[in-house]
């Protein structure tokens, strides 16, 4: 397991019960967390000292309960700076466990020592464009909400990168990709945080088990001749990181060689040394490792 053990504004304080205990900056979350099917003792007091508590409705979706908490804050991640905010379904903008991620191909971009072109799909509020350019990549930011955009974009600005080479684009993904290719453009890494379900600008229905293998083979075709990494996140139960391993090594390895793997991403928990799985992430590498 990949663990984003680095960060010093965000922890997972505790699980318990089908949520989880978080500590952001300096307030305190309790948010639903699918994953948290255990229900042991809540011993800690920030259980009952928390600033919001998001609470999941059995008619699905759910609203917040705030308790002296700002409409937007902010935390950092080593030189980078996240605006944070409460929104609808749980979410606060940043998904903490991505870091690792971060950490990883910022390393390979600036062993590159030359201009490398990072494409993130489906970027949401600029987590690893932020991190793909602080490290020295010209990026190409694309996510089809404007309102996700303009958050990354301040994100930016907080982190110092808004005269960074970012292209910031509001488009649909597959649409853009299509677009791409004709053009003829190229990417030397690509990234891609696809939704597990969502609908495309004409209505067109995305169920990420249906469609990720047909748009990796559309977006495999925007890798440059000298490309250097891509890397596939999912929030999906059901795909587990062997199974982006296979999509990876059927797609990418056999055109360009190099190195897949994958595996699990996780926070560690802070009550009792225990790490909280966030998901899987498929790695492709233009070397082995």
């Amino acid at each position: 397991m990949w663990i984003a053990d680095t960060w010093k504004d965000y922890e997972v304080i505790d699980t318990s019960g089908g949520e989880k205990l978080e500590r952001w900056g300096d307030y305190i979350l309790v948010r639903p967390d699918p994953q948290v099917i255990w229900n042991t003792p809540r011993l800690d007091k920030h259980w009952t000292q928390k600033n919001g508590h998001y609470h999941r409705s059995s008619k699905g979706g759910g609203e917040w309960e705030f308790f002296h908490l700002p409409q937007e804050w902010s935390i950092h991640y080593k030189e980078l700076t996240f605006h944070l905010k409460p929104f609808s379904f749980k979410h606060t903008g940043l998904f903490p466990e991505q870091a690792v991620n971060w950490d990883w191909f910022s390393s390979m971009i600036r062993e590159r020592n030359r201009p490398v072109k990072v494409l993130n799909l489906f970027a949401y509020t600029g987590g690893a464009t932020l991190a793909a350019a602080k490290a020295g990549a010209a990026v190409t930011h694309v996510d089809a909400s404007k309102g996700m955009v303009n958050w990354a974009k301040e994100n930016a600005a907080a982190s110092g990168l808004s005269d960074a080479p970012i292209r910031w684009l509001v488009d649909d993904c597959v649409k853009f990709v299509e677009r791409e290719i004709r053009r003829g453009n190229t990417y030397d890494a690509i990234i891609m945080d696809p939704p597990s379900y969502g609908r495309g600008p004409k209505g067109e229905i995305w169920k990420i088990e249906e469609s990720i293998f047909p748009f990796l083979r559309l977006t495999a075709q925007l890798l440059s001749k000298d490309a250097c990494f891509m890397l596939i996140n999912s929030y999906t139960t059901g795909l587990q990181p062997a199974v982006l391993s296979y999509l990876l090594n059927t797609v990418v390895t056999p055109q360009f060689g190099g190195h897949v793997e994958a595996g699990e991403i996780g926070l560690p928990v802070s009550s009792n040394a225990l790490t909280l799985p966030c998901g899987a992430s498929g790695r492709w590498v233009c070397t082995p490792q």
